[in-house]
């Protein structure tokens, strides 16, 4: 690839933006401080020495090379996070999720955010972290089917624009309008010139919606293409993620550079100062799950609404209650 703005895909960042001229509030979250008050919060424990026989050093150091590639696929071969530390991040994340909640619900704010990216990127793993400790009723995803026949008469954003935010909602696209810049143009379902509309009336359509007070985050999720084959792989032979893997996931491995050509004339028309593009490495979810969500706080201008616990009132007497002696159904008990 070359050309102004490519150079994101090895970029040593966390979230970054191919344009970071935009104007933003400050959020109070900021994940710098934060991660510097835990670490010194949480002493190290010295580990014990162990030792170990020729024989099982030599089987380590030969599992070691066998598992680089697993172990090592962050930004630059930085290694895995583990999982303690990985839970024990994603869930002080996920606390200030639920004041940022508090927030958008107090001052009724709107807020779009999009995730796209290939297949098997990691997109569905990403929002349910940002889902597992929020209201539903506050926090929405919406993941559209394919069009009928009917919508696709309509205009591209058209059946995506009823599901924007209402006061005091936080929407989630699981791939939105963009469908028409990626799948649709890729696979053939719109023209040359209907792509090229979309992309000339994108950024004007965005722009309208930050001008009515939205909150607009777009996030690309750029997995690679050995990483992308390996989660494949892990889709047809585990029984439990099999539905993950459709007819149009097959063609979009084949088509790796038709879709690779789709993204960069995407992200090279439609990232603006007004609406920019943040591009996740995510070829480790855990790190990607960590630093997307980080970035999502320090993006919203939100603040922390004081909480005052309340008092639980006391139990109510009986008053003659007695509990009934006839026989119910009750679920058996096999574990």
């Amino acid at each position: 690839m070359s050309g102004p703005g490519r150079a994101f895909l090895t970029e040593p960042v966390a979230a970054l933006s191919l344009n970071n001229k935009r104007p933003t509030k400050r959020s109070y979250f900021s994940p710098q401080e934060y991660r510097a008050a835990s670490k010194q919060a949480r002493p190290t424990p010295r580990k014990p020495e162990r030792t170990m026989s020729k024989k099982s050093k030599n089987d380590k150091k030969s599992k070691s090379r066998l598992d680089s590639d697993t172990k090592r696929s962050g930004i630059d071969g930085q290694p895995k996070i583990g999982k303690s530390e990985y839970e024990r991040e994603i869930f002080k994340l996920q606390v200030e999720l639920v004041k940022l909640q508090d927030w958008v619900k107090t001052t009724n704010a709107r807020i779009v955010i999009i995730f796209e990216g290939r297949d098997a990127a990691g997109k569905g793993g990403m929002i349910k972290r940002i889902l597992e400790r929020v209201s539903p009723r506050i926090f929405r995803v919406v993941a559209l089917p394919a069009p009928t026949e009917r919508q696709k008469t309509q205009l591209p954003a058209q059946r995506y624009i009823e599901q924007l935010p209402a006061g005091g909602e936080v929407v989630i696209f699981d791939r939105g309008w963009y469908n028409r810049a990626g799948v649709e143009y890729v696979m053939g379902f719109c023209t040359e010139e209907e792509h090229r509309e979309f992309l000339r009336d994108c950024p004007i359509f965005e722009g309208f919606l930050i001008s009515q007070g939205i909150i607009l985050l777009k996030y690309w999720l750029e997995v690679s293409e050995k990483e992308q084959h390996k989660r494949f792989l892990a889709r047809i032979e585990d029984p439990s993620k099999r539905w993950k893997l459709s007819p149009m996931d097959l063609e979009s491995h084949r088509r790796w550079y038709d879709y690779s050509r789709a993204r960069d004339a995407m992200l090279a028309g439609t990232d603006k100062v007004a609406s920019p593009w943040y591009i996740v490495p995510s070829d480790d979810k855990k790190r990607a799950r960590l630093n997307c969500i980080a970035h999502i706080l320090t993006s919203i201008p939100y603040e922390e609404i004081p909480y005052t616990p309340p008092q639980l009132p006391p139990r109510q007497k009986p008053r003659g209650y007695v509990e009934p002696k006839q026989k119910r159904r009750s679920v058996p008990q096999v574990w």
